[in-house]
């Protein structure tokens, strides 16, 4: 699209450029019939200041193309010789940005068929009104807008000096950016700080990453998610015949990690006992197994993540200072996405392109009021809830863009109430209707176990038969907030 400084039409006809007035659009029209391709050219000519040109057949279109693409064509699809559809091939074949819009006064089924399963955008049978063809062009054309302006945006997100699995180049990320550079390549103990949903763990990825000890994966422990006897058999291991059903030697994570870097995720919850000998491993780099007499040295990186106050639970006698002084040589904190607001963009577009690949929607774009109503919300559960609004509305998506009301808060998240069960599955292929379906049971339990206790999720996670950390788990894919239930 060639750059333009003003709209491409008059104020009182539909407006064929971006909102922003970014681009003017260039058509060329194809038709052996003289007279219509003459009164086409006029017609948008007078309603659109666009680079116009023509083609009486699709042989002197198709040579036009090889020096000049315009971003749409507008063609007849019965013509003698190279007709429409055949042209349409030619087209998606060596010129695949190129919009087609396919015309016919011999319109078909077939033939509206044909043209659209060959990626013709549109099919218009004559004689048409001239209000629906302006109509239908100015959509074409808004979407080609919107696909440009991802596209460099996309652009951008490349150029840019990334760490892996970041996107944002806002101040404060460009903050955590010089932090892990600095930090990744020491072997220094790092405490990782953030609310929920912030990054953490891509954090101490992006550390373990960049570092030498990459050649071997790391090791990730999530502390609240298993009891305290069975995490520590966990973190350092057993020797056989340590306990009733010790029938062999076993590994511990700390040995698993060896080498390479272990997270703990979620360090605030670490037992008492066990924060005891997690400081014996950072003060002597060892560990001693359940059962075992000797010592084995170990070469591991320690990183720990929390979105718990430490210093609080020092206060309260639950977390040893000597263990927190150790954690906390270097500290990364994670900013909220309300701290980088200029990287919801990049992020949303980021998102939109990962799922929608995965899920097979390719081609899908932002409507140009979506990414300002992303900017202006509240997100409480910070970029792990941005992506999971922008997975649901590709799941969702029945058009090729998707609106800002189509990533509104749903009523769920906005009430008291559980969330309405999926509806219209048979739209959709079987994996993503059973994934939607599973995706809105759990969120609709969750949300009533905790509307049956008020909010407490210890009481909720009882009475759903679970630990408190796989209820929190559960609630935090689901992007509930215990908060609004009380």
């Amino acid at each position: 699209m060639t750059r333009a400084g003003d709209d491409c039409l008059s104020a009182d006809q539909p407006n064929f450029s971006c909102p922003e007035g970014e681009f003017a659009a260039s058509i060329l029209i194809v038709d052996d019939d003289r007279d219509m391709l003459s009164m086409l050219e006029r017609l948008i000519r007078k309603k659109c200041r666009c680079g116009v040109k023509t083609a009486p057949s699709g042989e002197a279109a198709w040579q036009l193309l090889a020096d000049w693409q315009p971003d749409l064509v507008l063609t007849d699809i019965k013509m003698p010789g190279l007709d429409g559809l055949a042209l349409l091939q030619k087209i998606r074949g060596q010129y695949p940005a190129v919009a087609v819009i396919m015309m016919s006064g011999y319109g078909t089924v077939e033939s509206a068929i044909a043209a659209l399963k060959n990626g013709a955008y549109d099919f218009i049978q004559k004689p048409f009104d001239n209000e629906h063809l302006l109509h239908t062009l100015q959509r074409c054309l808004e979407h080609l807008c919107l696909l440009e302006k991802n596209r460099r945006l996309q652009s951008r997100l490349a150029d840019q000096d990334a760490f892996p699995g970041f996107t944002g180049a806002s101040a404060k990320i460009k903050e955590v950016y010089g932090l892990i550079g600095r930090l990744a390549d020491t072997d220094v103990t790092v405490l990782i700080r953030g609310e929920s949903g912030t990054g953490k763990e891509l954090a101490a990825r992006a550390l373990h990453g960049l570092s030498a000890r990459n050649k071997r994966p790391m090791v990730t422990v999530n502390c609240p998610a298993l009891p305290e006897h069975i995490l520590e058999s966990e973190l350092f291991g057993y020797a056989k015949g340590a306990f009733s059903g010790a029938i062999h030697d076993k590994k511990g994570l700390f040995l698993e990690a060896n080498g390479s870097t272990i997270l703990l995720d979620e360090i605030g919850d670490l037992p008492p006992t066990l924060q005891t000998k997690l400081l014996r491993v950072l003060q002597e780099k060892e560990i001693m197994p359940l059962g075992q007499t000797r010592s084995l040295a170990v070469n591991v990186r320690v990183l720990a993540s929390t979105n718990q106050n430490l210093e609080e639970k020092m206060r309260q006698g639950l977390f040893r200072e000597d263990l927190f002084y150790r954690l906390n040589v270097v500290t990364i904190t994670m900013p909220p996405l309300r701290q980088r607001e200029d990287d919801i963009p990049a992020l949303a577009q980021h998102f939109l392109a990962t799922f929608a690949k995965e899920y097979g929607h390719e081609g899908l774009v932002f409507a140009a009021d979506a990414l300002p109503a992303l900017v202006k919300r509240h997100w409480k559960g910070n970029v792990r809830e941005l992506q999971n609004v922008i997975k649901r509305a590709v799941l969702l998506a029945d058009d090729r863009t998707i609106s800002a009301g189509q990533l509104a808060e749903p009523e769920a998240e906005t009430s008291r109430g559980p969330r309405p069960m999926a509806d219209n599955l048979h739209a959709l292929h079987y994996n993503l209707a059973k994934q939607r379906l599973v995706e809105d049971f759990s969120a609709a339990y969750l949300a009533e176990a905790l509307q049956q206790n008020s909010g407490n999720v210890t009481a909720a996670a009882q009475a759903s038969g679970m630990n408190r950390q796989a209820f929190q788990k559960l609630m935090r894919r689901a992007g509930l907030d215990a908060g609004k239930f009380r």
